[in-house]
């Protein structure tokens, strides 16, 4: 894999400061000078202070989703049980909590998948990502304004699912592709 290799050298970081803050974001503005005396000011959201989770649970051959709403897109999303890592939690602890939080179950096996980063350009935010299974039913309290709605995807369903054009979340859909490559592909009595 020679092209994941390179010799390039990072640019210079001259100046670091904030140019606006909200009660959820910083952007800072970093003054840059590359490698060949180029200067430029580019704006990013102020790194994380705390990694996140997102859990793909398989209960009796379904894919367990939320439909939650999303204000960006001021719709109701389909997506996966998620949530930043608390203080002191592993990413495995947390990745429990929240499938208990949002879904009401708590998992005896958690896989890991890997690390997502949703825009490396402006912000620095790495999500855990978990498959969950052997799930028991286990509530926790969460932080949620309303009640969420957990929806059964039928695990043969999950290539429809990443075709239908609602699913736009890019987070969630590369959840589904490598949940389809590293789960689904493995069990093959599963059919998709």
């Amino acid at each position: 894999m020679d092209y994941l290799s390179h010799t390039l050298t990072p640019p210079q970081i001259l100046s670091v400061r904030l140019a606006a803050k909200t009660a959820v974001f910083e952007v800072q503005s970093v003054d840059l000078r590359f490698a060949n005396g180029a200067e430029r000011t580019y704006e990013r959201l102020t790194p994380a202070r705390r990694p996140a989770v997102m859990v793909l649970p398989v209960h009796e051959n379904h894919l367990l989703m939320i439909r939650e709403y999303a204000v960006g897109t001021e719709r109701y999303e389909l997506t996966l049980p998620k949530g930043l890592i608390d203080a002191g939690e592993t990413p495995e602890q947390s990745a429990n909590r929240e499938l208990q939080e949002e879904i009401g179950f708590a998992a005896a096996r958690l896989t890991p998948l890997r690390p997502l980063y949703t825009s490396p350009g402006h912000m620095y935010s790495p999500m855990h990502l978990f498959i969950a299974e052997t799930l028991t039913p286990a509530k926790l309290p969460g932080d949620e304004p309303e009640p969420l709605q957990t929806v059964a995807v039928p695990l043969s369903d999950v290539d429809k699912l990443i075709a239908c054009p609602q699913t736009g979340d890019a987070r969630i859909l590369a959840s589904l592709f490598l949940f389809r490559d590293e789960y689904l592909s493995k069990h093959s009595t599963i059919q998709y």
